[in-house]
């Protein structure tokens, strides 16, 4: 009976962790939020009423794979700002110890848009992030913001030259032509959000 209630535990304990690991599906409607900025002013979703779409990107400057796609996504960022698309960076694990990024070399990166700190990784956790890189691309839909695409930048995190399908290029392109969203969710590639 003992390993009977020991396994229930551990079963309802999967299904507790897989639900909030999960976080927004596409279609959903996503919730407001603020973070302290790397400038220590804080920003919040709404203040991106203006934009057409915006892109999460977690990430942060310690996992190799986000430093391989650094400069494809602040290209991403130059690119697609004058036609209304708002990137924003969110680290989820900023100050948690064990050689994280502080505010400070936060600040150092000096992006021309937000780069946030996710402190308590409440962000993070509520859309379901697992790694670093991933993307969130949510569209203005009379001024609600709904989740159109998650998952990976492109195919290939470690050649940028050798990249033969750029998925969050695509969905950007449908997104703000409001055309369907042909773009399937792709599982990102990236090191693994480490939750404390």
């Amino acid at each position: 009976m003992k390993h009977f209630a020991s396994l229930v535990t551990a079963v309802l304990f999967s299904v507790t962790v897989f639900a909030q690991s999960s976080g927004y599906q596409l279609g959903d409607k996503v919730s407001d939020f603020t973070l302290k900025g790397s400038n220590n002013q804080t920003v919040s979703l709404s203040d991106f009423a203006d934009s057409k779409t915006v892109v999460l990107v977690f990430t942060n400057t310690t996992c190799p794979y986000a430093k391989l796609y650094e400069n494809r996504l602040v290209t991403l960022a130059s690119t697609y700002n004058s036609r209304g698309a708002q990137f924003i960076f969110i680290n989820p694990g900023v100050s948690s110890g064990d050689g994280s990024e502080t505010l400070a070399e936060m600040a150092a990166k000096n992006y021309s848009f937000p780069y946030l700190a996710d402190e308590g990784q409440k962000i993070s956790a509520q859309f379901g992030a697992t790694k670093t890189p991933e993307v969130f691309v949510l569209h203005n839909i009379n001024g609600n913001f709904v989740l159109k695409y998650k998952g990976a930048i492109d195919d290939n995190p470690q050649v940028e030259s050798g990249v033969k399908d750029n998925y969050l290029k695509k969905v950007l392109d449908d997104v703000l032509a409001n055309k369907t969203v042909t773009t399937l969710d792709r599982r990102a590639t990236g090191c693994l959000i480490k939750r404390y």
